[in-house]
């Protein structure tokens, strides 16, 4: 899968996760006849069973149309990708997706756009930079990873930057040596 994040997003966006859900009060069910022309047609597949959904599942995937509706073409493309990628994943992968959504959710402002940034960034990076970090990880035992995870937590944005400076420099003295073979 290319990004877990994108992942993510797409469940957010087109299948309304129930944690977005908390702390609202109930609301009344709309009956299939209520729904606009628009609703109809991006809701056309609940259909048949729409009138026995839950109210609170009905109004998450009505907000879901809105969304939909005011979407360009190419993020409707987007959008569409994302949520047949979310498809073929297996349910443990959208279990695993979905705790870390609601994880993701509990964080405050600040650490979840430390982490919106720290995703754009390893994006961001050239394809064989990304599979050497991968790999690395991998390769590391859970404790080794839960130190990385508590420095970098608790690192400043400056010494995130230096960590990421040191690793650039170390891997490319990696690959010199590797070169000279």
């Amino acid at each position: 899968m290319r990004s877990w994040m994108t992942a993510v997003i797409a469940s957010v966006l087109l299948l309304g996760l129930p944690a977005a859900q908390a702390g609202q009060g109930a609301t009344h069910a709309t009956r299939w006849e209520q729904l606009t022309p628009e609703q109809k047609q991006a809701l056309e597949r609940y259909r048949d069973r729409w009138n026995q959904l839950p109210p609170e599942r009905q109004e998450q995937l009505k907000r879901g149309a809105e969304r939909w509706q005011h979407m360009s073409p190419e993020e409707r493309d987007s959008a569409k990708q994302r949520y047949e990628q979310w498809q073929q994943l297996s349910p443990e992968q959208r279990a695993q997706l979905k705790d870390r959504y609601r994880q993701f959710k509990q964080m405050s402002p600040e650490d979840q756009a430390r982490l919106r940034e720290n995703f754009r960034q390893y994006r961001d990076l050239p394809p064989d930079e990304r599979q050497q970090l991968r790999e690395k990880w991998r390769e590391m035992s859970p404790d080794q990873r839960q130190k990385l995870r508590d420095k970098w937590r608790d690192a400043s944005p400056e010494e995130r930057q230096k960590m990421r400076e040191q690793q650039k420099k170390k891997n490319g003295k990696k690959r010199d040596s590797s070169d000279e073979d």
